[in-house]
């Protein structure tokens, strides 16, 4: 068998009761570490909560290789997900890997930022597309986050921006040479996620983002030390949120109710 197990956000202990007795009896235990994490992560801490000696997962070896699958072959085997199991699709193509490969699958679902991002008080059914906000480069400057906004904020629609992160993975300029060196783990943060919606904006001058544009803030979401703040752009944009993980949210059309739950977040 092949657990797939959701562990939510905000620290080990979130993991459901029976995601805990799947890793209890797996006897190989997977973190896949790179499309997120949770804050304070220690591996002898995760090892002594578990029991177990946990393996980290790169990217590589879960979307490359077959020691995962063939691995379920013979025993049970625990792979664990921060959030919930499907909040990224790398994780649906194991699945359907190891369905072909004809091992049996058990998916455990948790807490992802998806659902957690109720607890800004927006409501989730009034969000639209989310999107995801990649780091520019040199010569990777994607413009979709522009687009999902402009069609969310057209229907009156709330827009969640998933904050890129950077783990264990090589430099544009390593991967031009061949040279397969991880850089360290980068993080963004609001600031620069605004940062770079303003030069979206600057080159498409299609009036969707404005310094005055309402937005919300999420450091650490469904953490017990989770922070919100709700501003304009250009407020947010000079505020620090700590620790990551961050999120932004470009509110649509509000509800009073709404409306109400962002005013306790404002700077």
């Amino acid at each position: 068998m092949l657990y797939l197990i959701g562990l939510g956000l905000g620290a080990k202990e979130d993991i459901t009761l029976r995601g805990f007795a799947a890793v209890k009896q797996s006897a190989t235990v997977y973190l896949e570490h790179y499309t997120s994490i949770q804050p304070q992560f220690i591996l002898e801490d995760w090892n002594a909560f578990f029991g177990k000696s946990i393996l980290l997962a790169s990217r590589e070896l879960v979307e490359s290789g077959s020691e995962i699958i063939d691995r379920a072959r013979q025993e049970d085997v625990a792979f664990l997900v921060i959030g919930d199991v499907f909040g990224a699709t790398t994780h649906t193509d194991l699945y359907l890997r190891a369905v072909k490969a004809g091992v049996r699958v058990e998916v455990i679902n948790n807490a992802s930022i998806l659902n957690a991002v109720g607890n800004t008080g927006l409501e989730l059914y009034r969000f639209g597309k989310t999107t995801s906000l990649p780091f520019w480069t040199s010569s990777f400057k994607p413009m979709t986050t522009y687009d999902v906004v402009k069609e969310n904020m057209q229907r009156g629609l709330h827009t969640l921006i998933l904050l890129d992160i950077k783990v264990s993975e090589p430099s544009e300029e390593n991967l031009r040479k061949g040279v397969s060196i991880p850089e360290p783990p980068r993080f963004m943060n609001v600031p620069e996620a605004i940062d770079l919606l303003f030069e979206m904006e600057a080159s498409r001058k299609e009036a969707v983002l404005a310094p005055e544009t309402r937005g919300v803030a999420l450091s650490r979401i469904g953490s017990p030390d989770q922070l919100i703040t709700s501003g304009t752009l250009a407020q947010l944009r000079t505020v620090q949120l700590g620790e990551p993980l961050h999120s932004l949210v470009i509110p649509g059309n509000l509800h009073h109710i709404e409306e109400e739950m962002l005013s306790l977040w404002k700077l």
